[in-house]
């Protein structure tokens, strides 16, 4: 194949850099990343060739312009293989995943590149640098020193063959969860076992059915986390247990999906890695470049918040055992009741019924009248949807974003429904990064598993759903508004756990007065949510925390835990539930009622995604966003100059300073963790 002929190496002709999906087919990638990865390495081969001192100009900025059409073809590929793995997709991902390692590290491990990196490192004081030119060199040092560049060549091999060989099991794992998730949908024949729901959902699981080709029958999927939104509904006592056992079955029942030998591996080749490189763990790896600092601060605090999580969720557990026994048949609480009973003692103690609020939850509405409209509000940006401009997906939607004076910013494309071929859960990504160097501007994608409902029926949203679409759209911001010049600093190229912390944040504009006002209106009559349901929806907010902390805290611990073994003791571990249930029972985090809200074998965030050791980040970040919620509400709330310091302290500046310095620069200190505690119930 030619480069003319091969869409991905030719420059695109759609707005800011758009890969153009239409004329892309499965065959085009791999000769695409084969030129690319050659080409790389000639620009890295130019760097290292040239004789004269290392300087920035000779050595950073050749080394940050780089890696372009790798990166474009890079971020066009992953975008599809995560929200669209077609057969021929995964395909390619797994022969694609031990290349780009290969590749990767012969880069990252580059002696010569290295030891220029280092003599510009050892001389940073005597060099006129900006303070995003200087933190560049710091950072390149950092990264490179820490995948081992500095090691000799046996370690260096052994380091690579592990990585190679992690690539391999990763998408393996990933690829195992999407088959298991489809294979353990579940098939309803009888209408009255969907007795609850409401005729949005009823219709997207006729429609599921019907796209798998099941007449007569409704299909129920599973998302990515343990259970399924629907629980809160469903009044079938044995629908309900059918979903639990299904989404709990996930990636170990013994069949050519089951992950438990393959997360074994992944961990203990993480492990090993670790100890070549200098460290106990892989969480000693890890945190040592997070803004936690080590293995112990994540450990503190988790262990600080778990004991009053896990009091709330045993008294929790009682009002729920109560409201059961009030039934003509009453039974032991199990997993699979917990949100079904919750919703009814919620009803009784605060009158609220979540699933009676999706009317006011459109989807389109919450979109343009919520999300944009609090944007618009806070940073002076505007969203117009470009439907002539064509996505990886029909089902995407592309929005041109631009500034308050008309500026082109970028592109934001939404991509809300699930789909068979779209991995579990919900994600940011970004499919052109902006950097001044190389004069891009971003295009930013959101991948949400929103169930859809028939063509005609409007799509209610529940509440949680809600929250997830404000949290991803927080993402979607920070990475069209970080304004940098080198790319290392692009978007969300920040610490791991800092990274959800602006996604957060942005969560506070759901039950604002003047958003929620503007969004939540009915779908019949076009009523804004009544007032005496938004006062107990905020009466309520720390109700059910003890659970919702718990099962959170409870995953958090399971990754730390399989990644704080030592490289002898992980290769010892032979029996994947066994250490789970030990891991759980440890930070008393083990009641069968509540399960962790991923277990091993389906928790891709940590065995196929970037959070490995890094799920701690959540609430890490949360402490952060708790206190910069109270600094808005002190400061005045949803104005354009609360946005404009938020933005161009935080957001702005992408990855191109500290995270933490840059926290205090907007704060005037550091983050006080008395409002996460307050928020989630946990005071006492």
């Amino acid at each position: 194949m030619t480069d003319a002929a091969n869409p991905l190496l030719t420059a695109s002709a759609l707005p800011y850099g758009l890969p153009p999906y239409p004329d892309i087919r499965p065959e085009h990638y791999l000769p695409a990343f084969e030129a690319a990865f050659a080409a790389h390495r000639q620009e890295i081969n130019a760097i290292t060739r040239v004789r004269s001192m290392a300087t920035f100009e000779n050595t950073m900025v050749p080394l940050e312009e780089s890696g372009a059409l790798l990166d474009y073809v890079g971020r066009a590929f992953s975008t599809v293989s995560s929200a669209d793995a077609t057969d021929a997709i995964q395909e390619i991902d797994e022969e694609l995943a031990p290349r780009m390692a290969a590749h990767g590290d012969a880069i990252t491990l580059d002696a010569a590149l290295y030891a220029r990196i280092r003599m510009l490192h050892e001389r940073l004081d005597d060099l006129a640098l900006t303070p995003e030119q200087r933190y560049l060199v710091e950072r390149r040092y950092t990264v490179m020193s820490r995948a081992g560049a500095g090691l000799d060549d046996e370690a260096k091999k052994q380091l690579s063959e592990i990585n190679t060989r992690l690539s391999r099991l990763t998408t393996r794992f990933e690829k195992n969860l999407l088959a298991d998730t489809n294979e353990l949908a579940i098939v309803i024949t009888d209408p009255a076992d969907l007795d609850g729901l409401g005729d949005g959902e009823v219709s997207a699981a006729a429609r599921a059915a019907a796209e798998r080709g099941l007449t007569g029958a409704w299909l129920i999927a599973l998302p990515l986390f343990t259970g399924h939104p629907w629980l809160a509904s469903l009044r079938s006592r044995d629908t309900r247990a059918r979903i639990m056992t299904a989404s709990r079955s996930r990636g170990n029942r013994g069949n050519e999906h089951d992950n438990r030998d393959t997360l074994r591996e992944i961990v203990r080749l993480r492990a090993a890695r670790a100890r070549i490189l200098g460290y106990d763990s892989h969480a000693a790896y890890v945190t040592a470049d997070q803004t936690a600092g080590s293995p112990d601060a994540v450990s503190e605090l988790l262990r600080r918040l778990a004991p009053a999580a896990a009091a709330n969720a045993t008294r929790e557990k009682a009002a729920l055992q109560a409201q059961i026994d009030t039934t003509d048949s009453p039974f032991p609480l199990d997993a699979h009741d917990w949100s079904y009973f919750t919703e009814k003692v919620r009803a009784s103690r605060y009158d609220i019924d979540q699933s009676a609020l999706r009317p006011w939850f459109e989807a389109e509405r919450v979109l343009q009248d919520g999300v944009f409209f609090a944007a618009e509000r806070l940073y002076g940006v505007t969203f117009t949807e470009r439907p002539e401009i064509p996505s990886y997906h029909p089902g995407a939607r592309v929005f041109e974003v631009r500034e308050a004076d008309g500026t082109p910013l970028g592109l934001y494309i939404l991509d809300l429904y699930t789909r068979d071929t779209k991995r579990g859960g919900a994600w940011m990504n970004s499919l052109v990064t902006q950097s001044e160097l190389r004069g891009t501007k971003p295009v930013v994608v959101n991948n949400l598993n929103v169930a859809q409902p028939a063509p005609g029926t409007p799509t209610l949203l529940t509440l949680d759903e809600v929250t997830t679409l404000f949290h991803e759209f927080g993402h979607a911001l920070h990475g069209l508004f970080a304004t940098v010049t080198y790319p290392t600093f692009a978007g969300t190229a920040v610490r791991r756990d800092f990274v959800e912390f602006p996604s957060q944040v942005n969560e506070m504009w759901i039950l604002w007065p003047e958003v929620l006002d503007n969004y939540a209106r009915h779908i019949d009559t076009g009523e804004p949510l009544p007032g005496e349901i938004v006062a107990r929806l905020r009466e309520s907010e720390a109700f059910n925390q003890g659970f919702a902390t718990s099962e959170y805290l409870a995953a958090s611990w399971l990754d730390f835990a399989w990644h704080s073994l030592d490289a002898d003791t992980a290769a010892g571990v032979t029996d994947a539930a066994a250490f789970e249930s030990a891991a759980l029972s440890d930070i008393g985090l083990d009641d069968p009622a509540i399960p962790p809200r991923y277990a091993s074998t389906y928790f891709a965030h940590v065995f196929s995604g970037g959070y490995s050791a890094g799920y701690y980040s959540y609430i890490w970040s949360e402490v952060l966003d708790a206190d910069t919620v109270e600094w808005f509400r002190e400061n005045g709330g949803l104005t354009r100059e609360n946005g404009e310091r938020f933005r161009r302290r935080l957001l702005g500046v992408g990855g191109s300073t500290d995270p933490l310095a840059a926290y205090r620069g907007f704060r005037g200190r550091d983050a006080d963790i008395q409002p996460l505690l307050e928020r989630r119930g946990l005071t006492g």
